[in-house]
C-alpha cells in the first residue's frame, strides 16, 4: 500500500514537472519588455488617436486625447449597433417602374356561360334545384351533421344513382364551345376558332380558356394598343338552365383575364357581360415581385403537383383537395367551404399553407358597356344567323379585350440593406470615427491575443507552483 502511494506521488510530480517544463520553454517577457510591446503597438497601430495618448508627456493633453478616443469609440459602437438592429428588422423598399415595349404578351382569357347546364340533361334528374341541393350536401359533407335533415329527394337520388359523377355530368351536359356558340372570334386581325380554346373546370362548370399555357397563341404578342381579342358568343338561353332560387338568375357570360401560366380565378375577379351588351375591356399588365422570407412572405421552394407555375390560388385548390381526399377518399368537382371555416388551408404569410407568389402578373381591367346590337345590326345578324331579332337580342354577347398602352408596370419589393451595403456602412463608420479598417481590427485582435496568452501562461505557472508546494513530503 505504501509502495502504491509513493508511485502515485512520483507520477503526479513527474507529470506536473513535465507541464511546467513545457510552459517554461519560452520564458515570459519581463515587465520592461511588456511595456515596450504596449508602447510599440500604440505608436504603430493604424487606430487613430492611440499614439497621441502614448507619446504625449503632458497629462492634460493625454487626458484630452483619451477623452476623444473613448468618445469616438462610444459613438462607433452606437452607430454599428444601430446599423445591425436595423439590418435584422429585414427592411424593404418598393420600387415602381414603367417599361415601354414594342410588343407585349397577351394574357389568357377564360369564359363561362352563366347558365351552366343543358335543360334536357337536367330534366332527366328532376329540377336543377335538387341537383344543386345534392351537390351542396354531398360535397360539403353537410350530411355528417347530426342536426341536419336531408330532404327525401336527395336521399332518393343518392340511393338510385350511386355511381353518379358530378364531373362527368358537368363535362357532358354543361356549356359547350363550338361554331354555334362561338359566332365570331378574332385575335389581332386573325380569325380564331373553338380549337384555340382549352376546356377547364371552374365553379361555373365547363369553361374555356383562350391563349392558355401551351397553346400556340400564347407565343404571339400584341404590337398595337387598341387591338386584341374580339368575341361574339351565343349563350343559347333556351338550351341551358339554372335555378334562380339559389341565385343563378343572370343570362350572359362571365370571364376572367389572367396569366397564361396560371389557373383562372373567378372569385372576386370575374367580369360579367350580359346578353344584348357589348363589353369593351381595356387592360394593363402589372408585374409584382415579392422578396422571400424574412424580407418578404414568399417561399421560392414550394412546388405544386398539378400546376407548373406556383400561384396562391392553385396552391389553395391543391390544399383543399388534399384535405377532402384525406377525409372521404374522393376529389370533388366543387370544393366544400368547411375547410375555409376551420382554417385548414391558409394563405398570405410565409408560414401559411399557401404563401404569396414570389412573382405574379395581373391584368387590371376597365370595362365599359353599350347596347348590342343596334337596330340595323340586329336585322343583319338575324338574317346571317337565320334567327329572329328577339333571339339575337336575348342571346348574343359581344366582348372586346385590348391593351390601353404598350407598357407594363413592375412593382418590386427589394432589400433595403444588403450584406455588402451593411459591410460598407460599418466600414464607413470605422473610418469616420477611428480611422480604422479591417487591417486595424486584425492588429487589435493580435495585440489582445498576445496579452491574453502571456496572462494565461503566467497563471498556469503560478497554479503549478502552488500545487507543488502543497504536495505532502515523501516518506523516507
Amino acid at each position: 500500500m505504501e509502495h502504491t502511494e509513493k508511485s502515485h506521488v512520483h507520477t503526479e510530480k513527474g507529470l506536473l514537472g513535465k507541464i511546467k517544463r513545457c510552459l517554461s520553454k519560452k520564458p515570459l517577457p519581463s515587465p520592461t519588455d511588456r511595456k515596450k510591446f504596449d508602447q510599440d503597438f500604440a505608436m504603430s497601430t493604424s487606430f487613430h488617436g492611440i499614439h497621441n495618448i502614448a507619446q504625449n508627456q503632458n497629462k492634460v493633453r493625454k487626458v484630452i486625447w483619451l477623452s476623444v478616443v473613448l468618445g469616438s469609440v462610444s459613438l462607433l459602437v452606437w452607430q454599428i449597433y444601430s446599423r445591425l438592429v436595423n439590418y435584422f428588422t429585414w427592411p424593404t423598399t418598393t420600387s415602381i417602374e414603367v417599361q415601354y415595349v414594342e410588343k407585349i404578351e397577351f394574357p389568357a382569357v377564360t369564359l363561362c356561360n352563366l347558365n351552366r347546364f343543358q335543360t334536357e340533361a337536367v330534366s332527366r334528374f328532376g329540377i336543377i334545384f335538387f341537383l344543386w341541393d345534392i351537390v351542396s350536401k354531398v360535397l360539403r359533407l353537410q350530411e355528417t351533421s347530426a342536426n341536419h335533415t336531408v330532404s327525401p329527394e336527395t336521399l332518393d337520388f343518392v340511393t338510385n344513382h350511386q355511381n353518379f359523377s358530378i364531373t362527368e355530368f358537368v363535362k357532358n351536359s354543361g356549356f359547350y364551345l363550338n361554331n354555334d356558340t362561338l359566332v365570331h372570334c378574332e385575335f389581332f386581325g386573325k380569325t380564331c376558332s373553338p380549337k384555340d380554346f382549352k376546356h377547364v373546370f371552374t365553379e361555373y362548370g365547363n369553361c374555356f380558356t383562350f391563349n392558355y399555357g401551351e397553346n400556340i397563341q400564347s407565343k404571339n404578342k400584341v404590337s398595337l394598343s387598341g387591338r386584341g381579342l374580339k368575341l361574339l358568343l351565343d349563350v343559347h338561353q333556351e338550351e341551358f338552365t339554372d335555378n334562380p332560387v339559389p341565385g343563378f338568375a343572370d343570362a350572359g357570360v362571365i370571364f376572367v383575364i389572367h396569366s397564361p401560366k396560371k389557373e383562372p380565378q373567378f372569385d372576386g375577379l370575374g367580369l360579367s357581360s350580359p346578353v344584348g351588351m357589348h363589353a369593351r375591356v381595356t387592360i394593363r399588365q402589372l408585374k409584382t415581385v415579392h422578396q422571400e422570407y424574412p424580407w418578404g412572405e414568399c417561399n421560392p421552394n414550394i412546388k405544386l403537383r398539378n400546376f407548373i407555375t406556383y400561384s396562391t390560388y392553385g396552391c389553395l385548390k391543391e390544399c383543399k383537395a388534399w384535405h377532402i381526399q384525406r377525409l372521404c377518399g374522393c376529389l370533388p368537382f366543387l370544393l366544400p367551404d368547411h375547410i375555409e371555416r376551420q382554417g385548414l388551408c391558409t394563405m398570405g404569410t410565409h408560414n401559411s399553407s399557401c404563401p404569396v407568389s414570389c412573382e405574379e402578373t395581373e391584368y387590371p381591367a376597365t370595362v365599359s358597356y353599350s347596347t348590342f346590337p343596334s337596330q340595323r345590326a340586329t336585322r343583319f345578324l338575324a338574317k346571317k344567323l337565320n334567327q329572329s331579332q328577339e333571339y339575337i337580342r336575348e342571346n348574343l354577347v359581344n366582348i372586346e379585350i385590348n391593351y390601353s398602352d404598350l407598357n407594363y408596370k413592375i412593382t418590386q419589393q427589394q432589400k433595403a440593406v444588403s450584406v455588402p451595403e451593411l459591410l460598407a456602412d460599418v466600414g464607413g463608420q470605422l473610418g469616420l470615427f477611428c480611422g480604422a479598417s479591417l487591417i486595424t481590427i486584425i492588429e487589435i485582435i493580435e495585440y489582445v491575443f498576445t496579452n491574453f496568452y502571456w496572462v494565461l501562461i503566467f497563471f498556469l505557472l503560478k497554479i503549478l507552483e502552488t500545487i507543488q508546494r502543497t504536495s505532502p513530503p515523501q516518506a523516507v
